[in-house]
């Protein structure tokens, strides 16, 4: 006779690795639409969304309570970029929203960190377009401490492999 306890606990222990705890940042929700709810960060946290606020000049939300930074200059593109999360802090994720300048369908490869140009102690985070905004949706983990002239720092990389490297100054107060 087979006892109870040997069938439900790998029956149970089965159904909770199948169940999803929260949601992350995948090409399924490339809509945006994780923000209805919690997403998971970049260094595992799970954040509970805020109440819906319009970003940006093409007034989307991202629910990040978004903040407009000056346009960046990367390679001959001007970059529109918007900042979530509040401000850059020390060893915390930091929110950016990256709209390029054409449409691309999201062919392209968009990178960004948060720190300097050579990447030291910097987490860089891939963007995750959203066709339904024709924009990406990145976050990056900040370094600890800040150095002194921190920047946010975007990598573009087109289809073609072209790659270009430019920067804006974040929100940090």
């Amino acid at each position: 006779m087979i006892h109870k306890s040997l069938i439900s606990t790998p029956l149970i222990c089965s159904v909770l690795l199948l169940m999803p705890f929260g949601c992350s940042d995948s090409s399924s929700d490339a809509d945006h639409s994780h923000h209805a709810g919690t997403h998971t960060h970049a260094d595992g946290t799970v954040h509970t969304d805020h109440a819906p606020t319009p970003t940006m000049d093409h007034g989307h939300d991202h629910g990040h309570d978004e903040r407009p930074l000056p346009a960046a200059m990367i390679g001959e593109f001007s970059v529109e970029l918007a900042q979530g999360h509040g401000p850059i802090t020390a060893g915390q994720e930091g929110h950016l929203v990256i709209k390029l300048p054409y449409q691309d369908g999201g062919s392209t490869v968009v990178r960004a960190w948060i720190g300097t140009e050579d990447r030291t102690l910097s987490f860089v985070g891939k963007g995750v377009y959203a066709p339904s905004h024709d924009d990406y949706d990145l976050h990056a983990m900040a370094p600890d401490p800040l150095p002194p002239d921190v920047r946010w720092w975007i990598e573009i990389e087109r289809p073609d492999g072209q790659r270009a490297v430019g920067s804006a100054s974040p929100i940090l107060e």
